[in-house]
């Protein structure tokens, strides 16, 4: 009796350090699946937001072209009336404005955007370090409890 019962413990812990194990595979698969969607995730939003910024760029654009051939027209009639040089300088600054809005709305000034800050993170990557470094779990707490702190000390001041 007391062998059976010893083989029957070790059945059972067997069988347990089996469910365990499978049951530690399922959360690993389960956590690399979740940290595959919030990248995915986070991806389709920094996409989203690119292609606002692209749009945004273009509508600018036709804002400035449009402003910009109307204030063209006018000093160009002006230096026509006067004969003065000095009326048309405004359309050099602004022939930049627009060339720049231009590039950014339909050239490929995204592109090169993109390989500067690709060198910028191969190269310099101390120029991307945030004050006072990371964050951290227990910084982040220490700043909850202060605030909660704050909100016992002062209640009608709003929270930061």
């Amino acid at each position: 009796m007391h062998k059976s019962a010893l083989r029957m413990g070790s059945i059972f812990s067997k069988t347990m350090e089996e469910n365990l194990k499978k049951n530690q595979e399922f959360i690993t698969e389960m956590n690399k699946i979740s940290v595959e969607r919030q990248i995915q995730m986070q991806n389709q939003m920094r996409e989203r937001m690119m292609a606002m910024q692209v749009a945004r760029a273009r509508e600018l654009l036709y804002w400035f072209g449009s402003f910009y051939v109307l204030a063209a027209l006018g000093m160009i009639a002006g230096f026509r009336r006067t004969r003065k040089p000095g009326v048309l300088a405004p359309l050099l600054p602004l022939s930049f404005v627009v060339a720049y809005q231009a590039d950014m709305a339909y050239g490929n000034k995204l592109h090169r955007i993109r390989s500067e800050a690709e060198n910028i993170m191969q190269f310099e990557m101390d120029l991307l370090e945030l004050p006072c470094g990371l964050p951290s779990a227990s910084s982040i707490d220490q700043a909850r409890l202060d605030n909660d702190e704050r909100k016992k000390l002062h209640p009608s001041v709003p929270p930061l």
